[in-house]
């Protein structure tokens, strides 16, 4: 815890996998900041912005993406990048839900629900330590895991934020098994607080950010 133009054909697997240079791109587990604002603020407006910002990986050769194709980390391109495998080999982790164009504008993402981790996808053109964290970026791929840990399911502490899931006071994403009396569970995403269910106890204003399609968290009793 993708992009338009022309439909890729599949591409042709060698020694095993198809080659894709991924980059992990840490709007994977996107937590909600630790504080209200940007982790450092207690007014009563709160911010789902991430705090880590993308790495980069790369192994100089360039390849395509369709749902369920499946992947798992680079052991030439440590430590955030990945590739992709043939589903049955022992390298592959998760399994790709769904592919979305490629977007400089992480909160923009907006994968399905169960998905564990969002990779964004490049191609990279030459070889060499030095395509490290360059290449162009062709699609976003979110991806869910092979085993039985899925951090994306709601509810489960990980993931993107979705309804079903829990939070804390100050908007940060937490399990709901560990949830208690001053935490609330998210009930909507929405863009203005008149849109929040009826059961809405703690409608949280968060700060602006570009692209993402919800500016409210709709908190309720756990």
């Amino acid at each position: 815890m993708t992009q338009p133009g022309t439909t890729p054909t599949r591409p042709r697997r060698a020694a095993g996998c198809l080659q894709s240079i991924v980059v992990l791109a840490v709007i994977l587990g996107l937590g909600y900041g630790a504080s209200k604002i940007f982790g450092d603020d207690s007014s009563k407006s709160k911010s789902s912005s991430s705090s880590s910002s993308p790495s980069s990986a790369s192994d100089g050769k360039g390849g395509s993406w369709e749902v369920g194709d499946c992947g798992g980390p680079d052991p030439e391109n440590k430590p955030d990048g990945y590739r992709a495998y043939d589903c049955d080999e022992s390298g592959a982790t998760f399994k790709a839900l769904e592919l979305q164009p490629a977007s400089f504008m992480p909160e923009s993402i907006q994968c399905p629900a169960g998905t564990d981790l969002i990779i964004k996808v490049s191609r990279v053109y030459g070889s060499g330590d030095g395509k490290k964290g360059g290449g162009i970026p062709t699609h976003t791929v979110c991806g869910r895991n092979l085993s039985d840990d899925h951090p994306g399911d709601a509810g489960a502490g990980g993931g993107q934020l979705v309804e079903g899931d829990c939070i804390s006071a100050t908007a940060k994403e937490i399990t709901c098994a560990s949830a208690g009396a001053a935490d609330f569970k998210v009930l909507g995403l929405v863009k203005d607080k008149k849109e929040c269910p009826a059961a809405t106890t703690e409608p949280m204003q968060l700060m602006m950010a570009i692209g993402r399609p919800y500016d409210v968290i709709c908190g309720g009793k756990v």
